[in-house]
């Protein structure tokens, strides 16, 4: 028999017999404290969790599943996306090291690395967002511990060839840890393309519904998970297993909500291209961005979330443009079912190059509306745009 897909394998998984009579979904254990019938049974981690932090039913089954979906023989939840990203980088350096990313790397995560890792003797260079993967591999120095990958990057969505960038990597000894939110441990799969460190936002695609903040780190080198083990311990990292549960039931319909997103996206994107309002629509999987080569090469799918340049314009005509809004919700997240656009040029003042930009940059993230509805609500806005124009 051959494989089975990951959307065949996400619900297999659950319905997988000799477990007696049961139900679908495991059931949520809310303990901190865990009972043994013996002593000798206290601290004997083969009969199962010994404390709550590490984990009941709802947990396991959730860790499971992502490191299966992702390829990987070690997986961890943390409690945000923000965390499944930045553990790795704290297990995996130590003072002196140097860390290598994108200037377009996750303001969050930009945060951690100048402000909390660098205090503590870590630094960071960023490269820039359109380096060829040859470019990047040329930066690293004999301190160089790690380079985070961001595959497409922050707002500007700048590919990445992440294999040929892991194997030079690899060849000179330095780690790699990429955030896979994007995809959704759905349409790229980290680890089989080299990188040691596959980190996603539970928060987005997996829990689906924008009720619940979760992350995953997936690994499978030895030395590699027993570092990153080692830091979720001693931190004292865990979730609670009410939100493992919620995640673990998106994580059922992940595949179908990811191309039907996908679809959507790709229907309003291309209907922007031909706006005279907008200068350009930055999205992978649209032919004629710059990424798609890569994006066609590697990825079985895309997200639902895209930035749009503005030709020309002003701060107020973009607020113009999002306050008519009717059907996109205001708000800083994306992958859950409800459409969402923001205003992001203010957060490219924290880069060091600033991309050349014809306007203003909004983000758009679609989700299950009907995309012909999204459409005219967004005709709506962009007359509320030219009128702001005068």
């Amino acid at each position: 028999m051959d494989p089975l897909s990951d959307r065949t394998r996400l619900i297999a998984a659950a319905t997988r017999r000799g477990g007696g009579r049961r139900g679908v979904n495991p059931p949520i254990e809310r303990a901190s404290t865990l009972l043994s019938d013996r002593v000798g049974d206290m601290r004997d981690n083969s009969l199962g969790p010994v404390y709550g932090i590490d984990g009941t039913a709802s947990q396991g089954a959730l860790k499971a599943a992502v490191a299966d979906l992702e390829g990987a023989d070690h997986c961890w939840l943390s409690p945000s996306g923000l965390a499944a990203v930045t553990v790795p980088i704290l297990a995996l350096t130590r003072p002196g090291d140097e860390v290598l990313t994108t200037d377009a790397v996750y303001g969050p995560v930009r945060r951690f690395l100048t402000r909390h890792l660098s205090a503590r003797g870590v630094t960071t260079r960023f490269h820039a967002p359109d380096a060829t993967a040859e470019a990047v591999a040329a930066m690293i120095g004999e301190r160089t511990r790690l380079i985070l990958i961001e595959s497409p990057s922050s707002l500007t969505f700048e590919m990445m060839d992440v294999t040929a960038l892991a194997a030079a990597a690899g060849a000179r000894g330095v780690l790699t840890v990429m955030d896979n939110t994007w995809a959704a441990g759905l349409a790229f799969k980290p680890l089989a393309h080299g990188v040691d460190v596959s980190a996603q936002a539970l928060t987005k695609y997996a829990g689906g519904h924008s009720d619940l903040l979760l992350g995953s780190i997936c690994a499978s080198h030895p030395k590699v998970s027993r570092a990153i083990a080692d830091t979720m311990e001693d931190i004292g990292l865990c979730v609670s297993p009410d939100d493992a549960w919620l995640a673990l039931r998106g994580l059922r319909t992940l595949p179908l909500r990811y191309a039907e997103q996908a679809r959507s996206g790709l229907k309003v994107a291309e209907w922007l291209t031909g706006r005279p309002e907008i200068a350009r629509v930055i999205h992978p999987a649209l032919p004629g961005d710059p990424g798609h080569p890569l994006w066609s090469r590697d990825y079985t799918g895309a997200a639902s979330i895209f930035g749009v340049v503005m030709q020309g314009g002003s701060g107020a005509a973009a607020e113009a443009f999002l306050d008519a809004l009717s059907l996109f919700g205001l708000g800083y997240s994306w992958g859950g079912f409800e459409s969402l656009i923001t205003h992001e040029t203010p957060q490219l003042a924290y880069r060091i190059a600033r991309p050349e930009l014809e306007g203003p940059l909004l983000r758009l993230h679609i989700g299950l509306e009907d995309p012909g509805e999204l459409i005219a609500d967004l005709e709506a806005g962009l007359e509320a745009w030219s009128a702001a124009l005068g």
